[in-house]
């Protein structure tokens, strides 16, 4: 995954911060005596900022209550509400603020307790315009990066949250189902499904909706690292551990302290490695390789396997005690051709993340498309037709995706749909309403919605698909 890169933020008086300008901070000044206040907002509004101005704690107080500010400037020493009170209040009241304390030398240890409550930092009289505003412009740093942090988990969220997977089938709805069961929990997950159905992207979301979402995830493909390394890539080695051991490496495991492990393709793991990986799961400790001393790891463990991993512990290739550790709660993914109805969801998903990285605009998908979509077996999964899409998308030239953008080697037998995936056997001896309503619901999937074109069809009117799609609830 790829995160928005947190830098730029400086502020000073000649240029603006990338994303927050001065002209968006909002800075209010308390103080309660006047001269000062207000050589302090000229020396401020001179950067640009949009600043506010208070000559007493309780106008200062009230300020807070009403308005949102991003930067906080308070004299310590006030009658009725001092600093400390108004830093209380702005910690409570606006919790995303800095705030900056102005004191005296006589109370530099008042102002240090109050950096020790959630001040910013202190500014000791006399104040030089200079000083006052440096530390404004770190403390405006600080509000930055916070709201940077901010966005980027909001877009971590949006990827890898519950609400980021795309899926309309049954099949996937009782897997995410269980996945908002699984994620808040730490227990040990191994999830199981054919290659390219999307088994990182469910360690992803798992970790997203846990309590770990603030630390690492640390994905390791067990099956790309040489047998003789995987050992060190997990638990890591140190200085002359073996040949090329130049220096001490940190492993996965230690990387990902306080985190998410993610071992994939965790069925091609040596059965040396197996049986250390085992201890560290009932120990929750590691030796790197070449060490004698122990740490404690605490580190939730995601698994993930194409392979049948009972047949492979029947064939004493797997440690039947380390399955039954890693499978305390299993997830079992869906191959494609079993969820076809998240097909046309997908390509349209697909179809709009391609436009954006390839400056295309494709707008549609037409019917003869979908229709062999729907009829081919997808030995790929998602992965396959991701990748089609985007090859779809990038030599596309009309803006709608149609068979003369199908790559060469994508053959389907006929484009009869496979009845023994999408229902219609089910449908025998069940009332006409319900053989109704699978026919207008696969139609409006066949056509991406297009109501019209599932008007004709059908061979209905457009009204009667409106006036059914209200009645089925579609």
């Amino acid at each position: 995954m790829t995160g928005l890169e947190a830098e730029g933020f400086k502020l000073t008086e000649s240029t603006d911060m990338p994303g927050l300008s001065a002209g968006e901070v909002r800075v209010l000044v308390v103080d309660n005596d006047p001269p000062l206040a207000t050589a302090m907002v000229e020396s401020l509004e001179s950067v640009g900022y949009d600043i506010s101005m208070a000559t007493s704690g309780p106008e200062g107080l009230k300020m807070i209550q009403q308005n949102q500010y991003d930067i906080v400037i308070t004299d310590l020493m006030m009658n009725d509400v001092d600093g400390m009170g108004i830093l209380e209040n702005t910690v409570q009241l606006l919790p995303n603020a800095e705030v900056i304390m102005v004191t005296g030398h006589a109370t530099v240890p008042r102002a240090v307790e109050a950096m020790q409550l959630g001040a910013y930092n202190f500014l000791e009289k006399p104040i030089t315009p200079k000083r006052l505003r440096a530390i404004t412009a770190r403390a405006v740093e600080s509000v930055a990066l916070r709201r940077c942090n901010e966005e980027l988990q909001q877009r971590l969220d949006e990827k890898f949250g519950f609400d980021g997977i795309v899926y309309a089938s049954d099949k996937m709805k009782s897997v995410i189902d269980r996945l908002k069961r699984i994620a808040p929990t730490d227990a040990t997950v191994l999830i199981t499904g054919e290659s390219g159905t999307g088994k990182e992207l469910i360690a992803q979301a798992i970790h997203q909706n846990s309590p770990r979402k603030g630390k690492r995830l640390v994905p390791l493909n067990c099956a790309a690292v040489a047998e003789n390394l995987v050992e060190s890539e997990l638990f890591g080695h140190v200085k002359g551990a073996f040949t090329d051991a130049h220096s001490d490496r940190v492993g996965a495991f230690e990387y990902a302290d306080g985190g998410t492990i993610f071992l994939d393709e965790i069925g091609d793991m040596p059965l040396a490695t197996q049986t250390k990986l085992l201890r560290v799961l009932e120990e929750s400790r590691i030796t790197r390789v070449g060490d004698n001393d122990p740490m404690d790891v605490n580190v939730r463990v995601v698994s993930a396997t194409n392979l049948v991993l009972e047949e492979a512990v029947a064939n004493n290739e797997f440690r039947n005690d380390l399955y039954y550790r890693l499978k305390v709660v299993t997830i079992e993914l869906p191959a494609l051709r079993q969820r076809r109805d998240d097909i046309v969801p997908l390509v349209d998903h697909f179809r709009k993340q391609c436009n954006q990285r390839h400056n295309k605009n494709v707008t549609a998908v037409s019917p003869a498309v979908t229709r062999r979509f729907f009829a081919y077996d997808w030995p790929g999964n998602i992965r396959q037709l991701r990748n089609i899409v985007e090859s779809m998308v990038v030599l596309d030239m009309d803006g709608i995706l149609d068979v003369d953008d199908l790559p060469p080697d994508f053959e389907v037998d006929n484009d009869e749909l496979p009845t023994n995936s999408l229902g219609p056997v089910d449908l025998v001896g069940q009332p006409m309403a319900q053989i109704e309503k699978w026919a207008y619901q696969q139609t409006l999937a066949l056509t991406n919605g297009n109501r019209e074109e599932a008007a004709r069809i059908l061979g209905v009117g457009a009204r009667t698909v409106y006036r059914k799609l209200k009645e089925y609830e579609l």
